[in-house]
């Protein structure tokens, strides 16, 4: 059985950083795929990041350059760093996980993933 559970939220000052955490057990490592995705309320749910068991990382425009991911494979944990926050990046954040081999993480979008998380609130106030 897959669980998935984000840490991490919470408010900061525009320009400001946070680090998400993603922790998802009952994957095994070499299909271990993992999204990060937010969702503002009323709106469709945006995706950031696909992160691929080759470490691969596939970026949406609008968090190439801001946010980075990272992986600590003893924990199962994959993290999202979000450096020079916009009010903008305000939302619930949502990681998601699945038994993906490459090849097929690497397109995945939101609705291809099972397993999510609970969510976590960012603030980012001007």
């Amino acid at each position: 059985q897959v669980h998935v559970a984000e840490s991490g939220g919470g408010s900061v000052q525009a320009g400001g950083s946070l680090r998400l955490s993603c922790e998802a057990s009952g994957l095994t490592r070499n299909v271990y795929c993992v999204g990060w995705f937010r969702q503002v309320p009323g709106k469709a749910r945006e995706e950031i990041a696909i992160f691929a068991p080759d470490q691969t990382t596939r970026y949406a425009d609008s968090a190439k350059g801001r946010f980075a991911i990272s992986e600590d494979t003893a924990r199962n944990t994959v993290y999202l760093q979000m450096n020079s926050l916009k009010p903008e990046d305000t939302a619930i954040y949502y990681c998601a996980a699945d038994a993906f081999l490459p090849p097929f993480c690497k397109v995945a979008d939101d609705s291809d993933f099972r397993n999510w998380g609970q969510g976590t609130q960012v603030t980012v106030s001007s």
